[in-house]
């Protein structure tokens, strides 16, 4: 069976067998962290943003990314991406304009995901994921990002 699809995309667990390839034999976070971003956003389909947010002194600063310019720090009280950070939980948002607080960068995103990086010290960041279809992401592709943010983690020297 193909995991691709007309589009070019994947299927999600086909997307996090994606990233664990390209993740292989490299430790370096930065380096992984633009792999891992690439290749979510040119395998899941209706995603207009897609990237990392990293842990400094109790602010989120813009890490390796894929889409418009974007905000580049982010306090931890504020947004999806601080409410996952401060929660150490994922957060999805089907309509990111109910979201009290919401940072909108990209005014056509409509729906979120924004999944914690957390190491062995604890929080080093965030893998956000912006669509501009509501109610995006379901339980596939939180699981899939999930494991993405896993293997981010596991397969990197991390600071934090």
């Amino acid at each position: 069976m193909n995991a691709s699809r007309d589009d070019g995309s994947l299927a999600p667990a086909a997307l996090v067998e994606r990233v664990a390839a390209v993740l292989a034999g490299e430790r370096d976070f930065i380096a992984n962290a633009a792999n891992a971003v690439a290749a979510i956003y040119f395998g899941m389909p209706d995603v207009n943003w897609v990237g990392t947010y990293r842990l400094s002194d109790d602010e989120l600063v813009l890490g390796p990314f894929c889409g418009k310019p974007a905000c580049v720090r982010i306090a931890l009280d504020t947004g999806v991406c601080g409410a996952a950070a401060t929660r150490e939980e994922t957060v999805v948002v089907d309509d990111v304009h109910a979201f009290e607080g919401h940072i909108a960068c990209d005014a056509a995103s409509a729906s979120e995901i924004v999944v914690p990086l957390v190491g062995p010290q604890g929080l080093v960041g965030v893998l956000d994921v912006d669509s501009p279809r509501q109610a995006r992401f379901g339980p596939l592709e939180r699981a899939a990002l999930e494991a993405i943010a896993a293997l981010l983690v596991v397969g990197s020297d991390l600071k934090g």
